[in-house]
Protein backbone atom coordinates (compact mmCIF):
# COMPACT_ATOMS: atom_id res chain seq x y z
CA UNK A 1 0.00 0.00 0.00
CA UNK A 2 1.42 2.80 -1.09
CA UNK A 3 1.71 6.03 1.68
CA UNK A 4 -0.58 8.14 -0.58
CA UNK A 5 -3.11 5.25 -0.54
CA UNK A 6 -2.69 4.81 3.32
CA UNK A 7 -3.09 8.41 3.52
CA UNK A 8 -6.75 8.24 1.95
CA UNK A 9 -7.35 5.01 3.76
CA UNK A 10 -6.86 7.13 7.09
CA UNK A 11 -8.64 9.63 5.91
CA UNK A 12 -11.76 7.83 5.02
CA UNK A 13 -11.84 5.96 8.25
CA UNK A 14 -11.54 9.36 10.37
CA UNK A 15 -14.58 10.28 8.27
CA UNK A 16 -16.57 7.62 9.69
CA UNK A 17 -15.36 7.80 13.11
CA UNK A 18 -16.39 11.81 12.93
CA UNK A 19 -19.41 10.32 11.91
CA UNK A 20 -19.93 8.14 14.79
CA UNK A 21 -18.86 11.06 17.26
CA UNK A 22 -21.43 13.46 15.62
CA UNK A 23 -24.26 10.28 16.06
CA UNK A 24 -23.43 10.01 19.49
CA UNK A 25 -23.98 13.60 20.15
CA UNK A 26 -27.11 13.53 18.44
CA UNK A 27 -28.54 10.85 20.62
CA UNK A 28 -27.67 12.64 23.78
CA UNK A 29 -30.20 15.73 22.55
CA UNK A 30 -33.27 13.33 21.62
CA UNK A 31 -32.66 11.43 24.74
CA UNK A 32 -33.68 14.33 26.67
CA UNK A 33 -36.25 16.05 24.41
CA UNK A 34 -38.31 13.25 24.63
CA UNK A 35 -38.10 13.34 28.46
CA UNK A 36 -38.91 17.26 28.79
CA UNK A 37 -42.29 16.52 29.62
CA UNK A 38 -41.31 14.26 32.28
CA UNK A 39 -38.48 16.77 33.40
CA UNK A 40 -41.37 19.77 33.73
CA UNK A 41 -43.09 17.25 35.95
CA UNK A 42 -40.45 16.27 38.22
CA UNK A 43 -39.59 19.98 38.36
CA UNK A 44 -43.23 21.72 39.15
CA UNK A 45 -42.53 24.50 36.61
CA UNK A 46 -44.97 25.91 34.14
CA UNK A 47 -44.50 26.50 30.60
CA UNK A 48 -43.30 29.59 30.85
CA UNK A 49 -40.67 28.66 33.35
CA UNK A 50 -39.67 25.70 31.06
CA UNK A 51 -39.20 28.13 28.53
CA UNK A 52 -36.90 30.47 30.91
CA UNK A 53 -35.08 26.90 31.70
CA UNK A 54 -34.85 25.95 28.23
CA UNK A 55 -33.30 28.90 26.94
CA UNK A 56 -30.08 27.85 29.55
CA UNK A 57 -28.48 25.35 27.18
CA UNK A 58 -27.97 28.22 24.79
CA UNK A 59 -26.44 30.17 26.90
CA UNK A 60 -24.01 27.67 28.22
CA UNK A 61 -23.37 26.45 24.69
CA UNK A 62 -22.84 30.47 23.27
CA UNK A 63 -20.32 30.92 26.73
CA UNK A 64 -18.49 28.11 26.38
CA UNK A 65 -17.95 27.66 22.66
CA UNK A 66 -14.85 30.02 22.26
CA UNK A 67 -12.86 27.54 24.44
CA UNK A 68 -13.65 24.36 22.34
CA UNK A 69 -10.61 25.58 20.15
CA UNK A 70 -8.53 26.40 22.96
CA UNK A 71 -8.51 23.14 24.21
CA UNK A 72 -7.90 21.61 20.83
CA UNK A 73 -5.15 23.45 20.21
CA UNK A 74 -3.72 22.72 23.95
CA UNK A 75 -4.50 18.91 23.71
CA UNK A 76 -4.70 18.09 20.31
CA UNK A 77 -7.81 17.17 18.30
CA UNK A 78 -8.31 14.09 19.23
CA UNK A 79 -7.14 14.18 23.07
CA UNK A 80 -9.90 17.27 23.22
CA UNK A 81 -12.63 15.50 21.37
CA UNK A 82 -12.81 12.11 23.13
CA UNK A 83 -13.22 14.03 26.54
CA UNK A 84 -15.21 16.38 25.40
CA UNK A 85 -17.54 14.25 24.12
CA UNK A 86 -17.83 12.26 27.18
CA UNK A 87 -18.44 15.53 29.35
CA UNK A 88 -21.49 16.07 26.97
CA UNK A 89 -22.38 12.64 27.56
CA UNK A 90 -22.10 12.49 30.79
CA UNK A 91 -23.89 15.40 31.27
CA UNK A 92 -27.35 14.00 30.01
CA UNK A 93 -27.76 12.30 33.57
CA UNK A 94 -28.44 16.09 34.98
CA UNK A 95 -31.50 17.72 34.03
CA UNK A 96 -33.77 14.99 35.45
CA UNK A 97 -32.81 14.96 38.79
CA UNK A 98 -33.44 18.63 39.25
CA UNK A 99 -35.84 19.39 41.53
CA UNK A 100 -36.99 22.45 40.79
CA UNK A 101 -36.44 25.78 38.72
CA UNK A 102 -33.79 27.21 39.62
CA UNK A 103 -31.36 24.01 40.07
CA UNK A 104 -32.88 23.05 36.52
CA UNK A 105 -31.59 25.95 35.20
CA UNK A 106 -28.41 25.68 36.25
CA UNK A 107 -27.92 22.10 34.92
CA UNK A 108 -29.30 23.45 31.65
CA UNK A 109 -26.36 25.57 31.85
CA UNK A 110 -23.62 23.05 31.86
CA UNK A 111 -25.41 20.62 29.89
CA UNK A 112 -25.74 23.10 27.28
CA UNK A 113 -21.97 24.21 27.78
CA UNK A 114 -20.57 21.10 27.68
CA UNK A 115 -23.19 20.64 24.49
CA UNK A 116 -21.35 23.44 22.70
CA UNK A 117 -17.38 22.94 23.45
CA UNK A 118 -18.12 19.20 21.64
CA UNK A 119 -20.22 20.47 18.99
CA UNK A 120 -17.24 22.87 18.34
CA UNK A 121 -14.45 20.26 18.19
CA UNK A 122 -16.31 17.42 16.11
CA UNK A 123 -17.33 20.30 13.39
CA UNK A 124 -13.92 21.29 13.23
CA UNK A 125 -12.09 17.93 12.72
CA UNK A 126 -15.51 17.45 10.35
CA UNK A 127 -14.29 20.59 8.31
CA UNK A 128 -10.76 18.92 7.95
CA UNK A 129 -11.34 15.87 7.12
CA UNK A 130 -13.84 17.74 4.07
CA UNK A 131 -10.69 19.51 3.26
CA UNK A 132 -8.96 16.52 2.49
CA UNK A 133 -11.46 14.61 0.71
CA UNK A 134 -12.21 17.10 -1.41
CA UNK A 135 -16.17 16.87 -1.61
CA UNK A 136 -18.90 17.68 0.38
CA UNK A 137 -19.39 15.61 3.19
CA UNK A 138 -21.02 18.29 6.22
CA UNK A 139 -24.25 17.81 5.09
CA UNK A 140 -23.72 13.86 5.62
CA UNK A 141 -22.39 14.32 8.96
CA UNK A 142 -25.49 16.59 10.27
CA UNK A 143 -27.32 13.63 8.77
CA UNK A 144 -25.77 11.28 11.49
CA UNK A 145 -26.53 13.59 14.12
CA UNK A 146 -30.06 13.48 13.14
CA UNK A 147 -29.67 9.72 12.98
CA UNK A 148 -28.22 9.43 16.62
CA UNK A 149 -30.97 12.02 17.61
CA UNK A 150 -33.35 9.59 16.18
CA UNK A 151 -32.15 6.82 18.10
CA UNK A 152 -32.01 8.69 21.42
CA UNK A 153 -35.57 9.70 20.91
CA UNK A 154 -36.45 6.46 19.67
CA UNK A 155 -35.65 5.17 22.67
CA UNK A 156 -37.11 7.88 24.98
CA UNK A 157 -40.17 7.14 23.27
CA UNK A 158 -40.27 3.19 24.47
CA UNK A 159 -38.99 4.56 27.96
CA UNK A 160 -41.60 6.97 28.17
CA UNK A 161 -44.31 4.76 27.05
CA UNK A 162 -43.09 1.89 29.68
CA UNK A 163 -43.68 4.66 32.61
CA UNK A 164 -39.61 4.68 33.31
CA UNK A 165 -37.98 7.10 35.65
CA UNK A 166 -36.09 9.42 33.59
CA UNK A 167 -33.54 9.22 36.02
CA UNK A 168 -33.17 5.96 35.17
CA UNK A 169 -33.37 5.75 31.68
CA UNK A 170 -30.88 8.53 31.62
CA UNK A 171 -28.40 7.09 33.65
CA UNK A 172 -28.43 4.30 31.34
CA UNK A 173 -28.26 6.30 28.17
CA UNK A 174 -25.18 8.10 29.29
CA UNK A 175 -23.16 5.40 30.35
CA UNK A 176 -23.95 3.78 26.54
CA UNK A 177 -23.07 6.77 24.92
CA UNK A 178 -19.79 7.34 26.58
CA UNK A 179 -18.49 4.40 26.03
CA UNK A 180 -19.28 4.89 22.27
CA UNK A 181 -18.54 8.17 22.12
CA UNK A 182 -15.08 7.75 23.47
CA UNK A 183 -14.37 5.00 21.40
CA UNK A 184 -15.11 6.85 18.42
CA UNK A 185 -13.16 9.54 19.03
CA UNK A 186 -10.59 7.70 19.35
CA UNK A 187 -10.15 7.16 15.45
CA UNK A 188 -10.57 10.86 14.36
CA UNK A 189 -7.61 12.46 12.66
CA UNK A 190 -4.98 12.99 15.15
CA UNK A 191 -4.38 17.10 14.08
CA UNK A 192 -1.75 18.91 16.62
CA UNK A 193 -0.87 22.71 16.28
CA UNK A 194 2.20 24.06 15.12
CA UNK A 195 5.30 25.37 17.88
CA UNK A 196 4.71 28.68 16.41
CA UNK A 197 0.33 28.63 16.30
CA UNK A 198 -1.35 30.71 17.81
CA UNK A 199 -4.12 29.77 20.20
CA UNK A 200 -7.57 30.24 17.87
CA UNK A 201 -9.23 34.00 18.48
CA UNK A 202 -12.22 33.90 21.60
CA UNK A 203 -14.59 36.15 19.65
CA UNK A 204 -15.48 37.01 15.97
CA UNK A 205 -18.12 39.63 15.26
CA UNK A 206 -20.52 38.91 12.33
CA UNK A 207 -19.15 40.85 8.82
CA UNK A 208 -21.62 42.20 6.49
CA UNK A 209 -21.54 39.38 4.77
CA UNK A 210 -22.83 37.07 6.79
CA UNK A 211 -26.03 38.80 8.01
CA UNK A 212 -28.75 38.14 5.44
CA UNK A 213 -26.82 34.04 5.30
CA UNK A 214 -27.08 34.55 9.18
CA UNK A 215 -31.18 35.41 8.63
CA UNK A 216 -32.24 32.26 7.00
CA UNK A 217 -29.89 29.99 9.24
CA UNK A 218 -31.91 32.07 12.09
CA UNK A 219 -35.52 31.49 10.95
CA UNK A 220 -33.98 27.67 10.37
CA UNK A 221 -33.00 27.15 14.02
CA UNK A 222 -35.78 29.09 15.74
CA UNK A 223 -38.07 26.60 13.99
CA UNK A 224 -35.80 23.56 14.73
CA UNK A 225 -35.21 24.60 18.50
CA UNK A 226 -38.86 25.04 18.96
CA UNK A 227 -39.83 21.97 17.23
CA UNK A 228 -37.57 19.53 18.73
CA UNK A 229 -38.25 21.21 22.65
CA UNK A 230 -42.04 21.30 22.40
CA UNK A 231 -43.36 18.62 19.88
CA UNK A 232 -43.95 16.43 22.87
CA UNK A 233 -45.45 19.67 25.00
CA UNK A 234 -47.33 20.21 22.16
CA UNK A 235 -49.11 17.31 21.91
CA UNK A 236 -49.80 16.14 25.34
CA UNK A 237 -51.09 19.58 26.25
CA UNK A 238 -53.06 20.83 23.42
CA UNK A 239 -54.22 17.60 21.95
CA UNK A 240 -54.34 15.27 24.46
CA UNK A 241 -52.05 12.88 23.54
CA UNK A 242 -50.52 9.72 25.78
CA UNK A 243 -47.05 10.19 26.99
CA UNK A 244 -45.67 8.06 24.41
CA UNK A 245 -47.18 8.83 21.32
CA UNK A 246 -45.86 12.53 22.08
CA UNK A 247 -42.39 11.26 22.51
CA UNK A 248 -43.19 9.71 19.22
CA UNK A 249 -44.19 13.17 17.60
CA UNK A 250 -40.03 14.25 18.44
CA UNK A 251 -39.05 11.01 16.91
CA UNK A 252 -40.89 11.64 13.55
CA UNK A 253 -39.83 14.91 13.18
CA UNK A 254 -35.71 13.73 14.41
CA UNK A 255 -36.48 11.43 11.20
CA UNK A 256 -37.29 13.48 8.75
CA UNK A 257 -34.45 15.25 9.33
CA UNK A 258 -32.01 12.41 9.27
CA UNK A 259 -33.36 11.44 5.85
CA UNK A 260 -33.61 15.02 4.60
CA UNK A 261 -29.46 15.34 6.02
CA UNK A 262 -28.62 12.15 4.63
CA UNK A 263 -29.78 13.07 1.29
CA UNK A 264 -28.72 16.68 1.02
CA UNK A 265 -25.51 16.38 -0.56
CA UNK A 266 -26.77 14.61 -3.43
CA UNK A 267 -30.02 16.99 -3.73
CA UNK A 268 -28.08 20.52 -3.57
CA UNK A 269 -25.40 18.99 -5.73
CA UNK A 270 -28.06 18.51 -8.80
CA UNK A 271 -30.84 21.28 -8.16
CA UNK A 272 -28.59 24.16 -6.03
CA UNK A 273 -29.21 25.67 -3.15
CA UNK A 274 -31.17 28.66 -4.00
CA UNK A 275 -33.95 26.01 -5.46
CA UNK A 276 -33.50 23.13 -2.47
CA UNK A 277 -33.73 26.01 0.29
CA UNK A 278 -36.86 27.24 -1.51
CA UNK A 279 -38.50 24.20 -2.17
CA UNK A 280 -37.60 23.41 1.98
CA UNK A 281 -39.22 26.68 2.89
CA UNK A 282 -42.29 25.76 1.60
CA UNK A 283 -42.22 22.61 2.94
CA UNK A 284 -41.99 23.89 6.43
CA UNK A 285 -44.33 26.24 5.84
CA UNK A 286 -46.80 23.60 4.65
CA UNK A 287 -45.83 21.42 7.99
CA UNK A 288 -45.90 24.56 10.22
CA UNK A 289 -49.76 25.64 8.83
CA UNK A 290 -50.84 21.66 9.71
CA UNK A 291 -49.58 21.96 13.31
CA UNK A 292 -51.57 24.70 14.18
CA UNK A 293 -55.11 23.69 12.67
CA UNK A 294 -54.11 20.23 13.53
CA UNK A 295 -57.36 18.72 15.19
CA UNK A 296 -55.99 15.69 16.82
CA UNK A 297 -52.60 13.93 17.58
CA UNK A 298 -51.69 12.92 14.04
CA UNK A 299 -52.15 15.67 11.63
CA UNK A 300 -49.73 17.73 13.99
CA UNK A 301 -47.07 14.30 13.94
CA UNK A 302 -47.05 14.90 10.24
CA UNK A 303 -47.17 18.72 10.36
CA UNK A 304 -43.53 18.50 12.61
CA UNK A 305 -42.63 16.00 10.57
CA UNK A 306 -42.65 18.31 7.84
CA UNK A 307 -41.87 20.83 9.03
CA UNK A 308 -37.59 18.58 10.31
CA UNK A 309 -37.88 17.66 6.26
CA UNK A 310 -38.45 21.40 5.27
CA UNK A 311 -35.54 23.00 7.74
CA UNK A 312 -33.04 19.73 7.76
CA UNK A 313 -30.50 20.91 4.95
CA UNK A 314 -30.66 25.16 5.42
CA UNK A 315 -28.02 25.21 8.27
CA UNK A 316 -25.30 23.13 5.90
CA UNK A 317 -26.33 25.15 3.43
CA UNK A 318 -25.61 28.66 5.00
CA UNK A 319 -22.50 27.68 6.51
CA UNK A 320 -21.39 26.74 2.96
CA UNK A 321 -22.46 30.22 1.59
CA UNK A 322 -20.98 31.92 4.38
CA UNK A 323 -17.68 30.27 3.25
CA UNK A 324 -17.86 31.64 -0.01
CA UNK A 325 -18.77 35.59 0.77
CA UNK A 326 -15.92 38.15 1.66
CA UNK A 327 -12.54 38.05 1.61
CA UNK A 328 -12.35 36.16 5.31
CA UNK A 329 -14.40 32.75 5.12
CA UNK A 330 -13.62 32.13 8.84
CA UNK A 331 -15.28 35.66 10.16
CA UNK A 332 -18.27 35.24 8.05
CA UNK A 333 -18.64 31.35 8.70
CA UNK A 334 -17.99 32.69 12.63
CA UNK A 335 -21.15 35.48 12.19
CA UNK A 336 -23.23 33.01 10.86
CA UNK A 337 -22.91 30.48 13.94
CA UNK A 338 -23.22 33.82 16.41
CA UNK A 339 -26.41 34.24 14.66
CA UNK A 340 -28.17 30.97 14.40
CA UNK A 341 -26.79 30.18 18.61
CA UNK A 342 -28.73 33.13 18.91
CA UNK A 343 -31.62 31.68 17.73
CA UNK A 344 -31.55 28.50 19.77
CA UNK A 345 -30.60 30.65 22.46
CA UNK A 346 -34.38 32.18 22.51
CA UNK A 347 -36.36 30.19 20.14
CA UNK A 348 -37.42 27.49 23.19
CA UNK A 349 -38.02 30.34 25.81
CA UNK A 350 -39.63 32.58 23.15
CA UNK A 351 -42.15 29.84 22.73
CA UNK A 352 -42.69 28.83 26.47
CA UNK A 353 -43.28 32.86 27.30
CA UNK A 354 -45.49 33.03 24.22
CA UNK A 355 -47.68 29.91 24.89
CA UNK A 356 -47.93 31.60 29.08
CA UNK A 357 -48.95 34.80 27.75
CA UNK A 358 -51.00 33.28 24.85
CA UNK A 359 -51.55 29.33 23.78
CA UNK A 360 -48.59 27.10 22.01
CA UNK A 361 -51.08 27.28 18.77
CA UNK A 362 -50.35 31.06 18.92
CA UNK A 363 -46.21 30.11 19.70
CA UNK A 364 -46.29 28.00 16.36
CA UNK A 365 -48.06 30.26 14.59
CA UNK A 366 -44.54 32.72 15.10
CA UNK A 367 -42.38 29.54 13.72
CA UNK A 368 -44.44 29.59 10.76
CA UNK A 369 -44.18 32.66 9.88
CA UNK A 370 -40.35 32.73 10.33
CA UNK A 371 -40.53 29.64 8.05
CA UNK A 372 -41.47 31.85 5.63
CA UNK A 373 -38.08 33.48 5.74
CA UNK A 374 -36.75 30.16 3.88
CA UNK A 375 -38.12 31.03 0.96
CA UNK A 376 -37.98 34.37 0.34
CA UNK A 377 -34.14 34.96 1.79
CA UNK A 378 -32.94 31.55 0.12
CA UNK A 379 -31.39 33.85 -3.22
CA UNK A 380 -28.63 34.95 -0.81
CA UNK A 381 -27.65 31.57 -1.03
CA UNK A 382 -26.58 31.73 -4.49
CA UNK A 383 -22.90 31.29 -5.81
CA UNK A 384 -21.15 29.91 -9.11
CA UNK A 385 -19.80 27.54 -7.25
CA UNK A 386 -21.38 23.99 -6.58
CA UNK A 387 -19.21 22.87 -3.78
CA UNK A 388 -16.72 24.39 -2.02
CA UNK A 389 -13.97 23.21 0.54
CA UNK A 390 -13.52 25.65 3.54
CA UNK A 391 -10.27 26.22 4.35
CA UNK A 392 -8.75 24.49 7.73
CA UNK A 393 -8.89 28.51 9.41
CA UNK A 394 -12.57 28.35 8.71
CA UNK A 395 -13.55 25.62 10.67
CA UNK A 396 -16.36 27.00 13.15
CA UNK A 397 -19.42 24.86 13.44
CA UNK A 398 -23.50 26.03 13.25
CA UNK A 399 -26.22 24.41 15.65
CA UNK A 400 -28.54 21.02 15.45
CA UNK A 401 -26.06 18.94 14.10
Amino acid sequence: MTAEVYGQHKVRRARYAVGAVFAVHGAVTGSFATRVPWIQDHAGVSPGQLGLALAFPAIGASLAMPLAGRVSHRFGARTALRGLIALWTLALVLPSIAPNLLTLCLVLFVYGATAGVSDVAMNALGVEVENRLERSIMSGLHGMWSVGALVGSAAGTLAAHLGTDARLHHALAAGVLTVAGVAAAGHVLDLQPAEDEEPPPRFALPPRSALLIGAIGFCAVFAEGASLDWSAVYLRDRLDASPGLAAACTTGFTLTMAIARLAGDRVVDRYGAVRTVRTSGVVAVTGGLLIILAPHPATAMAGFALMGLGIAVVVPLCFAAAGRSGTHPSLAIAGVATITYTSGLIAPSAIGLLAQATSLMVSFVLVTVLSCGLAGLAGVLRSGDRVKVIRPDAAVPGPRP
